[in-house]
């Protein structure tokens, strides 16, 4: 792409350019909307669409009928049904400065001969959806495709609980809006990612478009994903003539909205509100590329109509991307307890917003590869979806004469095994059971609240145990003395005390507990519940076949053939030997409680919202599910019972509607210590 003023061009060198970027829009706009992995960032793409666009705008002629300007982003995956939209679902045009936003302004007004106000609100960084609903049940979802056909998502989106599956009102109504990842869920989610030795998704938007895709509506529930909804094919079902009344009423209605929105009475007002919300950006749990300015007047949306691709009554305002110049000093690889060798870039330290940062994750050798860093690089640095510092590229011109492609390890930096592939994996593993950084890790988790709960075992004081080499695998921490435990930094005879003793009533922990703690991959805390529910103690467990594993519920192949072939490994036999001899319980026991003392929470469903301030949600999930409850994620005719922390949303909306009984913290705290 050329800088050269468009003015200044032939029509030749313009179709020229244009034939150019078509192509490689086309390419990136598969990568971004159908394969959710952009192999650019958004501004790149961005400048190349404006671009494209002002050259068919000053050169009609040049304009073809496959032009990325002429059709709505993105197709339809072959495996999921297909959604006709009668109502075609639009994208937004872009501007990128208040000059251009003043422009959209002028051409707007110079075409309405009534005063008008704008609605101002949050560009959510996720996937266009829509919901349709008859006589106020929801009935179909689906995304929004090419704007004329989507795919059929329904039943991903009922995982999600910000979406009601009945209305307030019995109306046939068609909503749309933005289904997204939280940025805490986002965060989460690519944790566990490269724990698996998978590729992290690049942003939320990409996380959120990917999970609503999945094929297991299991997968789609574990992601966390959340809606803001925005918008109605048709206005006539509801009684509200603004945009921003619409969205009052769609919060009416039961569906969340976001309250961040503002009236805007003339472009003063607009920039200020664009200046409050770049401002706040990396202060929200959610990711924003930008602000939305709609014509608030519903009567006056309709008479403007639309082009081919976008509404003439609407444009986004695209935040330029926060970017800073730093310098790459090192890159470091650090070995995970999965055995996974993740690169890190280590860089002169600069503030990005709203926080000083020194190190980003290069995520695997491919990445590293790709982005070609090198060690002396000045870089651009940013924060994908206002989270993660990523490094976007280097500065060639900048590049030192000596910089020299940085080699990728063979073998692993902390025990010198050779590192591989596993499986096709883009990771770099060390396979080595007694890789000392694997073990580091291996411990930390082992005493982790949803594992042993080995209360004051943490990481700096692992890291000196296997410094002064007191411990070498988590069979050897019921070994541990007071005398060993005062050699350790700032420990005295009450915090040793302590320790030992939460050392030693982690040997009575029910076994699903072990079996987390022992880190086997896929293994979370669910299915080790389920597995040592099925098989009662780890003789059976380690003794069953991939086919009996499997066959449990919540359990498939995939989580079998990993415990099939964890146990199958004589190092962990001899662990298990010695977890054994030092007292360790290899039974499930949460069963026996449930049943030789029914409680009252035998048999219900519980459902936990909001903020709670004593427990954390892990805490109070395990033990309801102790006390014979099933803690479900979602609230439905069949819940029993919410329990309802602060800042409590849908969910206890919901719930109250269907007249199902709330507590509050106390309320289970009072449960909880009549039980004791």
């Amino acid at each position: 792409m050329t800088d050269k003023p468009i003015k200044s061009l032939t029509a030749a060198a313009a179709a020229d350019e244009a034939a150019k970027l078509r192509p490689q829009l086309t390419q990136w706009g598969k990568q971004y909307y159908d394969a959710d992995a952009p192999s650019v960032e958004d501004d790149v793409y961005d400048r190349a669409y404006a671009r494209l666009v002002a050259l068919e705008t000053a050169f009609p002629e040049v304009m073809t009928s496959d032009s990325p300007t002429q059709h709505v982003g993105g197709s339809s995956r072959g495996d999921l049904p297909k959604v006709a939209h009668p109502i075609p679902m639009l994208s937004l045009g872009d501007v990128f400065s208040i000059e251009e936003l003043t422009e959209f302004d002028e051409r707007l007004r110079a075409n309405v001969e009534e005063d008008f106000d704008y609605n101002c609100e949050l560009k959510i960084d996720g996937l266009a959806v829509s919901l349709r609903y008859e006589d106020g049940v929801f009935v179909q979802g689906s995304t929004r495709g090419n704007g004329q056909i989507g795919e059929d998502i329904t039943a991903n989106l009922k995982t999600i609980d910000s979406i009601p599956k009945k209305l307030s009102r019995p109306l046939t109504i068609e909503v749309r809006g933005e289904c997204y990842m939280p940025k805490a869920a986002f965060l989460a989610l690519n944790e566990r990612r490269e724990a698996a030795g998978q590729a992290p998704f690049a942003n939320p938007r990409n996380a959120a478009a990917g999970s609503l895709r999945q094929l297991d509506t299991q997968v789609t529930a574990d992601r966390k994903l959340a809606t803001f909804m925005y918008n109605i094919a048709d206005y006539e079902p509801l009684e509200t003539r603004t945009q921003s009344g619409l969205l009052d009423e769609l919060a009416a209605l039961g569906f969340t909205t976001n309250p961040s929105y503002r009236v805007a009475h003339n472009m003063q007002d607009v920039a200020a509100y664009i200046a409050d919300y770049q401002g706040q950006r990396s202060d929200l749990a959610y990711g924003i590329d930008g602000i939305v300015i709609k014509a608030n007047s519903l009567p006056l949306q309709r008479s403007l109509g639309a082009t081919v691709k976008v509404p003439r009554w609407a444009i986004a305002y695209k935040f330029p991307p926060e970017e800073v110049e730093t310098t790459v000093l090192d890159i470091e690889w650090t070995v995970g307890r999965t055995g996974i060798v993740t690169p890190t870039a280590v860089m002169e330290p600069v503030a990005l917003a709203g926080s000083t940062v020194a190190r980003a994750s290069l995520h695997n050798p491919d990445y590293l590869q790709a982005k070609d860093i090198r060690i002396g690089d000045t870089v651009l640095l940013h924060k994908a979806g206002d989270i993660i510092p990523e490094i976007s590229q280097f500065v060639a011109d900048k590049r030192p004469a000596d910089a020299e492609p940085y080699p990728i390890p063979t073998a692993c930096p902390s025990c010198g095994a050779e590192l591989v592939h596993l499986d096709e994996e883009v990771a770099l593993r060390c396979i080595n059971p007694r890789c000392p950084a694997q073990l580091a890790e291996g411990m930390n988790h082992f005493a982790s609240r949803n594992a042993m709960n080995i209360a004051g075992l943490g990481p700096q004081i692992v890291a000196q145990l296997f410094e002064r080499q007191l411990v070498d695998d988590v069979a050897s921490l019921y070994r541990l003395t007071a005398d060993q435990l005062l050699t350790l930094d700032k420990f005295g005879e009450k915090s040793a005390q302590n320790l030992l003793t939460a050392i030693d009533n982690s040997r009575n922990n029910s076994l699903e507990r072990l079996l987390f703690g022992l880190g086997i991959r896929h293994v979370g805390a669910k299915a080790a519940r389920s597995l040592a529910a099925a098989f009662g103690d780890l003789e059976h467990l380690m003794a069953a076949s991939n086919e009996e594993i499997s066959a449990i519920d919540t359990v498939g192949g995939i989580i079998a053939d990993s415990v099939v072939t964890y146990f199958a490994d004589e190092h962990v036999q001899q662990l298990v030997d010695d977890l054994a001899a030092v007292g360790v319980n290899l039974t499930y026991t949460s069963g026996a409680t449930e049943s030789a003392e029914p409680s009252e929470f035998t048999g219900q469903r519980v459902v936990l919202t909001g903020k709670l301030q004593e427990l954390t949600r892990p805490e109070a999930t395990a033990w309801l599910e102790d006390h014979g409850a099933t803690v479900t994620g979602s609230v439905s005719k069949k819940t029993d019972l919410l329990i309802a922390g602060e800042a409590a949303g849908s969910k206890l909306t919901k719930a109250q509607s269907l007249n199902i009984p709330i507590w509050d913290e106390t309320q289970l705290q009072a449960a909880m210590n009549e039980t004791k």
